[in-house]
């Protein structure tokens, strides 16, 4: 009791404060008001965005409904639906259908309502009301919970669902699903739906992604030896070398032979040496069939290619085509260029598939490879059509025939958000970009994004452009670089590319050594400009800093850093990130490639790849970069800071010139480097799924 007493009296000295900081904030603002005579929109608008957390706050914690009279005034503010929202959603457990439908009916399609909607629906389901459930329930395609609790209901009401419409689609997936399934599936179980063969293809497809959990779980629903035969599936996707160990005791069954696939496809991913050895030894007591041969070959091929093994091309060479792919072929050319064999390297390129041979990366390699050959004739007009595109290897291109960059900018011209228009749809759509600028402006960027991510898909072409203009207006950069990232829309360079904190950017860029157009470049690639970014890896901020790398290196500036919340200050983190890229850059003589290499894959990886192809010319050496991811970032940042370099100058130093070979110095442009004009000569080639990305975030 007593416990009891001192928590409702700290609670009420909390709120007789706010509502203290309250009263003089409203004498403030009424006493600017009268000053004024007539406060300007801007003025009463300031007005609210300083007085809206505070009656946010009482409205989700102070005593129930005194928000309403601290709200006065804040009826017309962007963000007032979110304070009824918060007041409603603290006694969810008490609500009455009434009280939402009058909110839904206030705030008809919009993100509060839906999730007010959203919550109330899982509070009924809790309380079993499945009647106004289904009086409240919409289609809830992005809620698997709220999808299997409209099955609950029609159940519970007597209306049976239809299993193949209804539940099947969700059987049917490679995802665990909620425990609000659990009703549906066991009421398809009573009626002999969820027959062994729907259970295998269950399984099927929980293996084809991977997920060994799921396939454990289902592996649970049958019995004797096909449950077995699951857990061996289960066994070769979470331990594959356990899995073959075992192997030689199994039965030459066609699941078994499956699992016997997937434990060699996972296995030689890591350790290909001893996939191959456990090939040799298993391969002729199991009859697999000829799908399955294929994805033991091709993953043996593939990670003996991925780590240069010396028989690498021998064994990508002697891959059935049956069993070859876009990822074969690739690593085919890759494995080539490493040993500088180009006569192999021409022929793995003549047979890649169309859609590869459109691409700028591998029409860039081919004129190279044929360069190498002394076929320079041949390659001229490859390099020439690739030089029209406005990424890495179109850059590269360029620099082979000395020719200018072809970059073709579009500009948007200034507009309201949408047109004057009576349309009810049209209202809410400027209604959701408000609330989601409104958020961003009172620095609360989860549910700005939020909002953000509600309107957008609701917009159309130009409607989009339009709002991705006014974000970046405000600061909010990262949002044209997400939503304007297809078609024409990526020759909108100023939004894409934001000339954002310059001043710093050029001043802690010059006092690290570093060039001021790859510090922007390396910013777009981490972060594409958010502000608050957190990865799973933990790195943090617009430069995506690690805290340990921080604040070593805060202690060496002699800046205060008390944790890693405070790498989310854009000024902070652009310090310590610059000063972590120039220390990079020393480690390997100035090389923009290698540090950025090491910047997205660590510094161990990188020597690993300088030991073994340290005299590839620094195009090849980044085409055979092993990691994916690495070795796009590192196409990516160059590209980008080609791109940069002419936003911040009107031309661009050549990317070549940006490419030493690897352990030649090398030191950032001056301002009295030589750039190359950049002109729009000619309209872009149609791009590739693959080269828009290169260009895009």
């Amino acid at each position: 009791m007593g416990y009891t007493l001192r928590l409702f009296a700290r609670t009420t000295t909390m709120f007789l404060r706010l509502f203290q900081r309250m009263f003089y904030l409203f004498a403030g603002s009424f006493a600017a008001a009268c000053a004024a005579a007539a406060a300007p929109d801007s003025n009463e608008l300031s007005l609210q965005r300083e007085r809206f957390p505070l009656v946010w706050e009482a409205a989700q914690h102070g005593p129930e409904d005194a928000w309403r009279r601290l709200a006065m005034g804040l009826e017309s503010y962007p963000l007032y639906p979110y304070l009824q929202l918060a007041a409603l959603q603290r006694k969810l457990s008490l609500l009455k259908p009434a009280e939402v439908e009058k909110y839904l009916a206030t705030w008809p399609d919009s993100l509060p309502a839906q999730t007010l909607r959203e919550a109330f629906l899982l509070e009924l389901a809790k309380r079993r009301d499945w009647k106004n459930f289904q009086a409240l329930y919409a289609d809830s395609a992005h809620s698997r919970e709220l999808q299997c609790d409209a099955l609950q209901a029609r159940i519970a009401l007597g209306q049976a669902p239809d299993f193949q419409r209804d539940i099947a689609p969700l059987w049917l997936s490679t995802n665990t699903l909620p425990d609000a399934c659990d009703a549906a599936l066991a009421w398809s179980k009573q009626r002999g739906k969820l027959t062994s063969e729907l259970i295998w293809q269950r399984i099927d497809l929980a293996a084809k992604a991977a997920h060994a959990e799921l396939v454990a779980a289902l592996a649970g629903m049958l019995d004797g030896n096909e449950r077995t035969s699951a857990e061996h599936i289960a066994l070769a996707l979470s331990d594959p070398a356990a899995a073959l160990n075992q192997a030689a005791a199994w039965p030459d069954t066609p699941h078994a032979r499956d699992a016997l696939a997937y434990a060699f496809e996972r296995l030689a991913r890591h350790d290909s040496d001893t996939a191959e050895t456990q090939w040799a030894k298993l391969a002729p007591q199991f009859h697999l069939d000829s799908d399955q041969r294929d994805r033991v070959l091709h993953a043996l091929a593939l990670y003996r290619a991925t780590s240069y093994a010396p028989d690498a091309l021998a064994r990508l060479a002697a891959l059935p085509a049956s069993a070859a792919d876009d990822s074969t072929r690739e690593w085919y050319v890759r494995v080539a260029l490493a040993s500088k064999d180009w006569e192999s390297a021409l022929r793995a390129l003549e047979k890649m598939s169309a859609a590869q041979k459109a691409d700028a990366r591998w029409r860039y390699l081919r004129a190279r490879v044929l360069v190498k050959l002394d076929r320079r004739d041949e390659a001229t007009p490859e390099f020439e059509a690739v030089a029209r595109e406005a990424n890495f290897h179109g850059f590269l291109a360029a620099d082979w025939l000395k020719l200018p960059y072809t970059i073709c900018p579009e500009q948007i011209i200034p507009d309201k958000i949408m047109p004057d228009s009576n349309d009810e749809a049209a209202g809410r759509r400027r209604a959701e970009l408000a609330r989601a600028f409104e958020f961003f402006a009172i620095g609360r960027l989860r549910e700005a994004r939020r909002e953000w991510d509600f309107a957008l898909p609701r917009l159309d072409a130009h409607e989009r452009r339009l709002a991705a203009d006014s974000a970046s207006r405000l600061g909010w950069y990262d949002r044209a670089v997400y939503a304007l990232n297809q078609g024409d829309d990526l020759h909108l360079y100023d939004l894409r590319f934001p000339l954002a904190r310059r001043a710093q950017i050029e001043r802690d860029a010059q006092a690290a050594g570093i060039d001021p157009a790859w510090a922007y470049a390396i910013i777009r690639a981490e972060s594409a400009w958010t502000s608050d970014a957190h990865s799973g890896a933990d790195a943090w901020g617009l430069m995506q800093l690690l805290p340990g790398t921080a604040k070593q290196l805060a202690k060496v500036e002699k800046v205060s850093f008390s944790g890693a919340a405070d790498l989310l200050d854009p000024d902070l983190n652009i310090r310590l990130g610059t000063r972590y890229l120039g220390n990079m850059a020393l480690h390997y003589y100035g090389s923009p490639l290698l540090a950025t290499a090491a910047y997205n894959a660590g510094a161990d990886p990188v020597g690993r790849w300088i030991d073994a192809r340290d005299t590839l010319e620094p195009d090849f050496f980044i085409e055979t970069i092993p990691y994916k991811e690495t070795r796009e970032y590192v196409a990516r940042v160059l590209a980008f800071s080609v791109i940069y370099d002419w936003r911040l100058h009107g031309s661009a130093q050549a990317l070549a010139s940006r490419l030493p070979r690897i352990g030649q110095a090398y030191s950032p442009p001056d301002t009295n480097a030589v750039r190359k004009p950049v002109v729009c000569a000619a309209p872009p080639a149609v791009a590739t799924a693959t080269t828009q990305a290169a260009d895009s975030k």
